[in-house]
């Protein structure tokens, strides 16, 4: 039996040499999914929003007046389910969430994005007021003339009406990661359907279209640079077919605006800081670019 072993001794090991290159090379032969790594990919998605905010002191200065409305309220204008999401000549109608990114490894990504929000100031209610209106007595909106304490008064469209609806528009940084969570629903082929979880944090400018009719003034209809704000992300991310996707996000942030132009004359300028709620609903790709 020994001299059988050693006589064969060759071919035994060119044996054991034939399986482990067989094996090495049915594993190196072994596809590697598209969707496994996402280094160097780009991506960009388009959807829409809904938006909640917390109250808001605003303060509203010029060369005769210095008043703040106190907790104001404010709320979204949601256009629904429509065709403007997607019509080229209509997209700032609706609150709208564009995003454009790259990632820098398998799971990490830099991107920039803009949400355009809006927020309108509940009109016509009783609010709490604090400062002054001095204007000169041939002037219609003299009527609003008066010192403030913190006074409980009707705060009529004809004294402010207040909207960021062309829009409250945030553009901003976001540097955030990708987590795969198809293996805890028993998804083999994420080439198929992939389900992410997505985490970022985000910081940028406000950009606001601010509509504004100040005690009778004209409005100041252009776009401004007014603030900044900061925000945390937390996306749900289903991919389909290598390429696509559709995702749910829930941002939260704050928001930072001492620099808001009411009216067209420079001197009259408002300011405000708040809280915001946003929930979106967005559709995009995934491609590599290499």
């Amino acid at each position: 039996m020994v001299a059988f072993f050693i006589k064969n001794t060759n071919l035994y090991l060119f044996l054991i040499v034939l399986v482990f290159t067989t094996q090495s090379f049915s594993q190196n032969t072994e596809e590697v999914k598209y969707t496994a790594t996402h280094k160097g990919k780009v991506f960009f998605s388009w959807g829409g929003n809904r938006a909640s905010y917390t109250k808001s002191n605003i303060r509203f200065k010029g060369e005769n007046y210095d008043f703040t409305i106190k907790n104001a309220l404010a709320k979204d204008k949601p256009k629904g389910w429509h065709i403007d999401y997607i019509n080229p000549t209509r997209l700032t109608i609706p609150q709208t969430n564009f995003k454009l990114g790259y990632f820098v490894s398998d799971r990490y990504y830099v991107a920039f994005g803009l949400d355009h929000m809006k927020y309108v100031m509940n009109q016509n209610k009783f609010r709490e007021v604090d400062g002054y209106i001095d204007l000169p007595s041939n002037d219609p909106a003299s009527v609003f003339n008066g010192d403030f304490n913190d006074d409980t008064i009707f705060v009529s469209e004809h004294l402010v009406r207040f909207e960021h609806t062309d829009g409250l528009n945030y553009l901003y940084a976001e540097f955030g990661r990708f987590d795969d969570l198809s293996g805890f629903f028993g998804i083999k082929n994420t080439d198929k359907f992939q389900v992410n979880l997505t985490e970022g944090i985000g910081v940028g400018g406000l950009y606001p279209k601010t509509n504004a009719t100040l005690l009778g003034r004209k409005k100041h209809d252009q776009f401004h640079v007014s603030g900044f704000g900061v925000s945390l992300n937390l996306g749900l991310n289903v991919t389909f077919f290598k390429h696509f996707f559709i995702q749910l996000d829930a941002r939260g942030g704050y928001i930072n605006m001492p620099n808001i132009r009411t009216t067209n004359s420079a001197a009259d300028v408002a300011k405000q800081q708040f809280f915001f709620f946003e929930r979106t609903v967005s559709f995009g790709g995934i491609f590599r670019l290499k």
